[in-house]
């Protein structure tokens, strides 16, 4: 473990950087000091240009810090799709006193950031995992920290099968949702999710050669995602994943993807260790997500095989300040 790790962990002093600068000065390590001490670039920047209580300073107020990430629809938003004016105070609450928050989700990114700037969580220490785990964005530096892509042979295939199976498949362009065929769970999951979407003859040539994910639905008829789930599975093993984030979603990621990875990625990022995670979900798609933090919260309103494997299930659902709960509980 490097000197970072030990210290936010508390099982290291301050004091000890100077006698490991010391070994590393004499020593043939090709790495830099930063890497060797497992150092942020912030923490290097105020510690060449302010001084070493600063530095101090510094780590000792990000010992204290934690990452809540937090799934939208069914955990932190009511059925409406809103959020209550007490969840609201609480997430206020925890970002004044330094802590993250990351709203991690299978919407697109475009609709995951018109919530993050409806709920106000778009400054300094918020972050979006969209598309299920296949984008990291740092809102209030506007970076995209982490991408991942299918491919557009394998777009091909999904689509194919769907047309033939003849329910909804979409793709995702940067701004658009991509459909071949309309059918009526297009219109309105774009006006839920506030995104337009475009019929094209062949989705592969509108594509960027890629897209981030795709969504297989029919939200009237819940068997028939479940059909069609046992139909692609085989033709894409080992080329992408499937899972459902909620009974009528099916989503298909590159292989690997999903929020649990993404939360490592995360943490990686901001230099927060996984001891100082909670988050929290409903659904199958939260599940590697809630086994990946240290703390995992199902809502009560999420789905049975969830419960049972989160760490803790609130006592009230996503209707009635679920979401507050866990911020009182885990961030008193």
């Amino acid at each position: 473990m490097t000197f970072r790790e030990r210290f936010m962990e508390g099982t290291a002093d301050f004091d000890e950087i100077f006698d490991l600068t010391d070994e590393w000065n004499f020593s043939d390590d090709t790495r830099t000091l930063r890497e060797y001490l497992g150092l942020t670039a912030e923490e290097e920047d105020v510690w060449i240009s302010e001084s070493d209580e600063a530095l101090e300073e510094l780590m000792e107020k990000e010992k204290k810090r934690m990452l809540f990430l937090t799934d939208l629809d069914g955990t932190l938003l009511d059925d409406d799709k809103n959020i209550s004016e007490a969840t609201r105070k609480e997430l206020e609450r925890i970002l004044s006193r330094g802590h993250v928050i990351c709203l991690s989700t299978g919407r697109a990114m475009k609709s995951a950031l018109q919530m993050a700037h409806k709920l106000g969580l778009d400054g300094p220490g918020c972050y979006i995992i969209a598309y299920n785990g296949g984008q990291i964005y740092d809102i209030h530096a506007d970076k995209m920290i982490f991408s991942a892509s299918i491919p557009l042979d394998l777009v091909r295939v999904c689509f194919d099968q769907a047309n033939t199976f003849e329910i909804n498949i979409q793709a995702y362009a940067s701004e658009d949702v991509l459909v071949e065929r309309l059918y009526p769970d297009v219109e309105r999951y774009c006006r839920i999710q506030r995104l337009n979407y475009r019929i094209v003859e062949d989705v592969c040539k509108e594509l960027p050669g890629f897209t981030p994910k795709m969504l297989v639905t029919d939200m009237d008829h819940e068997p028939r995602v479940h059909e069609f789930r046992d139909i692609l599975a085989p033709l894409v093993d080992g080329k992408a994943d499937i899972f459902l984030s909620q009974p009528t979603y099916l989503e298909i990621v590159p292989p690997g993807i999903h929020k649990g990875n993404a939360l490592k990625m995360l943490c990686t990022y901001l230099g927060i260790p996984i001891s100082h995670t909670v988050a929290a979900g409903d659904a199958e798609n939260d599940l590697k997500m809630l086994q990946t933090a240290h703390i995992g919260v199902c809502m009560l309103n999420g789905d049975p095989a969830v419960k049972e494997k989160a760490d803790y299930v609130t006592t009230v659902d996503n209707n009635h300040d679920g979401a507050a709960e866990i911020l009182r509980k885990f961030f008193p």
